[in-house]
């Protein structure tokens, strides 16, 4: 039986992420801790607008993704709920 897969890469920007090179300690700082470097990182990389939106996408809720917080995650939402 064939099993019918997506042929592109959806996932290929995980491969050349810089957070790819950091430790997760990095991205998912203890509570109170400063995300302001992992957010450097993530400006820093091609790959940080696909990162957001399979955060946004998937509802990751911890840690930095595609340079924001999950505050910031949790604000974009709220506003693209608001315009809807």
């Amino acid at each position: 039986m064939l099993i019918n897969t997506p042929t592109e890469p959806v996932l290929a920007w995980q491969e050349t992420a810089l957070c790819a090179q950091a430790g997760p300690e990095f991205f998912f700082p203890a509570p109170g801790s400063s995300t302001r470097e992992a957010k450097q990182l993530c400006n820093a990389c091609e790959g940080r607008v696909a990162c957001l939106e399979y955060a946004l996408d998937n509802d990751e809720r911890f840690g930095v993704w595609g340079g924001l917080s999950e505050k910031e995650r949790d604000r974009l939402r709220r506003a693209g709920r608001d315009r809807a």
